[in-house]
């Protein structure tokens, strides 16, 4: 059945290079319903053949190889604009009466999906309560909310009380596009479909599990909100504790939306929070040089644009491990990926006695070489017995069916209209993870922060961070993934 998809904040970057190509890439697949509509809302005043050739021009862009004139033309016989103020009662009872026009009168479904500036998102969840636009009486009703979920705990709290008045929580789907990547979603295949990995995922085999998210970008033009964020904030609460979250979560009973979200949320249950002096002693703060620089950062701003933190989980399988988690600005490259460091032979056989064997590793490449390393000991041919590490490698890219991806934002879409929503956050979730993230913002804005670490744009962070592992007698894996 046709459903229809109207997103808000029409006229922003957001739809025009990412939703409607991935909603036209899923068009050609089949996978969007033929006959599905979209409708565009902003104050901004198109017509609707105004708005579809502007959509053409990036879809055309962004789309790829899968763009096709013909298709196109049939895909955006569907696409329709409407004017629209969040703040005005009356556009929202005219979108209404507009959606009834182009809808057919069997029962049809509705996502909105708010790809405004979250300042927003309370009023246009009051708005679409108030001109009957959630009723789901007539045809499932679903919202979509992007992040970021609230500054902080109480922020995300009043904003799920808000959004619970008009929607119920089976209705509301908070996107985070870093679960939409191929490689997240081939966790779940990887432990629990494979019989070699799970038996050693765990605390007697796994010494420490690192989570990188490196950007070699700067702030660029997003001082504004980035000096108030700082990567705390922008990056730890959300994308990073989901890859946490899915790392170290036990099987569920089914790959079921409620029971995935039950076993993550048992994880952000049992991390240890932190107190006294643990922010010192298990995180490290860093900026790089040049940021005060940066138009519109206030003169001796002590925002972080690098971080480093040691998180444990409490539980049987996990207690004891550490749990590595790092971002940064201007970074050595972009990457994204999950390191399992296994433990050491507890006795060394071969090669010098010395020498102390970094033992096998599993490295999880999300973003942008998607695939699987496992790095482990072989003998150096042609001589005497001495090992080396050598590496399996699997790349998406080259396997079969790796050159027809989805995008994150296609799988994500798919998910939302068919009630799919394993890889979205639940209000628990995002609550738990801003009570483990706050205690440290705070720490970190006090008179006792720790001392903030300046370092080079290209680096991977201060040398502070490295230091900080080898005093744990270990090291970040420090390596740019290979495309």
């Amino acid at each position: 059945m046709a459903h229809t998809i109207v997103i808000f904040g029409a006229s922003g970057d957001l739809t025009s290079r990412k939703l409607i190509p991935a909603l036209y890439v899923m068009f050609t697949k089949k996978r969007l319903p033929e006959g599905s509509r979209i409708v565009g809302v902003s104050r901004s005043h198109f017509e609707h053949e105004q708005w579809r050739e502007l959509l053409r021009s990036t879809t055309e862009q962004f789309a790829g190889e899968a763009f096709n004139a013909e298709t196109w033309n049939r895909f955006s016989e569907n696409v329709f604009y409407q004017a629209g103020d969040i703040k005005d009662p009356d556009d929202f009872r005219s979108l209404a009466s507009f959606l009834e026009t182009i809808e057919p009168q069997e029962n049809s479904g509705r996502v909105y999906y708010l790809s405004t500036m979250p300042q927003l998102y309370e009023e246009a969840i009051k708005q679409l309560g108030a001109a009957g636009l959630a009723d789901d009486t007539d045809g499932f009703r679903r919202v979509i909310i992007e992040k970021p979920f609230g500054t902080d705990l109480q922020t995300a709290q009043n904003l799920n009380r808000s959004i619970h008045t008009v929607f119920r929580e089976d209705q509301i789907y908070r996107i985070d596009h870093y679960l939409g990547k191929e490689t997240v979603q081939n966790i779940f295949a990887l432990r629990f479909a494979n019989s070699i990995f799970e038996p050693i995922w765990n605390r007697r085999y796994v010494d420490n599990i690192q989570i990188t998210a490196a950007e070699e970008v700067m702030i660029g033009r997003r001082a504004g909100y980035y000096d108030t964020s700082g990567i705390l904030r922008d990056m730890f609460q959300n994308h990073i504790l989901q890859l946490m979250m899915i790392t170290a979560m036990e099987p569920p009973a089914r790959y079921d939306a409620a029971m995935v979200r039950d076993e993550k949320v048992k994880v952000l249950h049992s991390i240890r929070r932190m107190t006294g002096g643990d922010f010192a002693a298990n995180t490290v703060r860093g900026q790089y040089d040049g940021y005060l620089n940066e138009e519109g950062v206030p003169k001796g701003s002590q925002t972080e644009t690098f971080a480093a933190i040691k998180l444990y989980c409490d539980n049987w399988r996990w207690k004891g491990v550490p749990f590595y988690l790092r971002s940064g600005k201007g970074m050595s490259c972009r990457t994204t990926q999950i390191v399992i460091q296994f433990k050491n032979v507890p006795h060394i056989l071969f090669g010098e006695k010395t020498r102390e064997p970094l033992g096998n590793r599993l490295v999880i490449q999300v973003q942008p070489a998607e695939g699987i390393q496992l790095h482990f000991e072989t003998k150096v041919p042609d001589s005497e017995m001495k090992t080396r590490t050598s590496t399996m490698d699997f790349s998406f890219r080259h396997a079969p069916g790796g050159n027809s991806m989805p995008d994150a934002y296609q799988r994500l879409l798919v998910d939302s209209l068919t009630g799919d929503a394993s890889l979205f956050a639940r209000s628990d979730e995002v609550e738990l993870a801003w009570g483990i993230i706050d205690p440290i913002i705070a720490a970190w804005r006090s008179p006792a922060a720790p001392d903030l670490f300046t370092y080079e744009p290209g680096l991977w962070g201060p040398d502070e961070a490295k230091s900080w592992m080898q005093n744990q007698h270990r090291e970040w894996f420090d390596v740019c993934p290979v495309l």
